[in-house]
């Protein structure tokens, strides 16, 4: 992509919720090589799928050949940011933040290139700068460039107002307009990118550029990502969606995105993925033609997955799906078994050699009785690792054991109980 067409792309994606100058802009961005940033604040040791939107938009840009800086708000994470909250955060200790913010680093490096010799991404951190500032300094040299009233009539202030909010989250507006200005200052970062409950934020952060010296800057918000059916984006009946394999599973991560509502794939697609304007429309029109295919959710799904944590763990969610849907569990991994069932009913047991399979569906209460087991068995509706049983006096030993230990129960159509043995 080149960078006459870049802005007009993430106009098309739907990426442009508001900017301060839209034509200044797309003209620095045609001349010349811009430094930009985007603030991540570490409330936690994974981001989740809500940072995806701008950590992508960070990728777009240096693929155009622009210079992205991640910012991990080591200090900003100290304070806590107001913005789209109703209630006062819960402080964490320094060195939570600490370890926190080398977490979201080291994330962050999956998605930009730092190795780049002529449009290297950078990663910072503001408490570099922050925590070298004394009070009083600060509040001579920044803190006379605002005045109470501009900072009630920002959002993120006013909506706090009614319930109440404290002078550390009131000040978190002037330590993010503070980054911007000593960004520009220091790296000639002339872009700042955020959600679009930041552009108090941000045109704050322009603002005291201006009374602090001058000089050329704008900033961008992306839209807040909603779905079709009026339920938070980012949510799973098992709770947030993480990019951290170890606490969102890849086969999670990709059954959230193929679970995409019709009404939602395309926008997602412009939003989540690299796909080209030609790629997308065929997907569109396949989507308006053969809904029941799903093709838009499964490319979807794959490409997301693909970013975020590889072409292996693509493989693996799909091989995954396939089983699930096929019953022969016998194709997965020890891993990829334990990954589409983790969120089944487990029961261990231990020191059995053989087990009586009404025995087996009463101790993995897949069955509430020996009368229902037996029931269960001869209606057809009982399956051992995919394969449906019919005799009420079947036995399962070690020869029905995958990888050794694991026999997988099916009850009904979607009913699944994992049992583990333990020698």
């Amino acid at each position: 992509m080149t960078d006459q067409q870049l802005l007009e792309d993430l106009e098309y994606r739907g990426l442009v919720y508001q900017v301060t100058d839209r034509e200044g802009l797309k003209k620095k961005l045609e001349s010349e090589r811009v430094v930009l940033y985007c603030g991540f604040d570490p409330t936690a040791d994974s981001l989740h799928i809500g940072s995806l939107l701008p950590i992508l938009c960070l990728r777009r840009f240096q693929l155009a050949g622009h210079i992205s800086m991640a910012l991990v708000g080591g200090g900003t994470g100290l304070i806590g940011d107001p913005s789209g909250r109703s209630s006062e955060r819960s402080l964490n200790t320094a060195d939570t933040v600490a370890q926190w913010t080398e977490s979201l680093k080291r994330q962050l490096s999956q998605f930009l290139d730092f190795d780049l010799p002529d449009n290297a991404a950078r990663l910072v951190s503001n408490y570099d700068w922050l925590s070298t500032l004394d009070t009083i300094s600060f509040l001579r040299d920044v803190g006379k460039n605002f005045t109470v009233n501009y900072m009630l009539a920002k959002d993120s202030v006013d909506s706090r107002l009614a319930n109440g909010i404290s002078f550390t989250e009131f000040s978190y507006m002037i330590l993010q307009a503070y980054d911007f200005h000593k960004l520009h200052q220091d790296l000639g970062c002339s872009l700042q990118l955020g959600g679009s409950d930041q552009w108090g934020n941000i045109t704050a952060g322009l603002d005291l550029i201006g009374k602090m010296g001058g000089g050329e800057a704008y900033g961008m918000t992306m839209p807040l990502v909603t779905k079709s059916d009026g339920k938070k984006f980012g949510k799973s009946e098992s709770g947030a969606i993480w990019l951290d394999r170890n606490k969102t599973s890849a086969y999670q991560f990709y059954q959230f995105w193929i679970n995409t509502d019709d009404n939602d794939v395309i926008k997602f697609l412009k939003y989540f993925t690299f796909l080209t304007r030609e790629q997308i429309a065929a997907l569109e029109t396949e989507l308006g033609e053969r809904p029941e295919q799903r093709a838009a959710q499964r490319e979807l799904a794959r490409e997301v997955t693909r970013i975020v944590h590889g072409d292996e763990a693509v493989e693996s969610a799909e091989n995954i799906t396939q089983a699930l849907f096929s019953g022969d569990f016998a194709r997965l991994s020890e891993t990829e078994l334990v990954e589409a069932l983790q969120d089944m009913p487990t029961t261990v047991l231990s020191g059995q050699q053989e087990t009586g399979l009404i025995d087996l569906l009463v101790e993995a209460k897949a069955a509430p009785s020996r009368r229902q087991a037996k029931q269960d068995i001869e209606s057809g509706a009982v399956y051992v690792n995919g394969e449906r049983m019919s005799g009420i006096d079947s036995m399962i030993g070690e020869q029905h054991r995958l990888h050794s230990k694991y026999v997988v129960l099916r009850r009904g159509k979607k009913n699944y109980y994992l049992i583990k043995f333990e020698a």
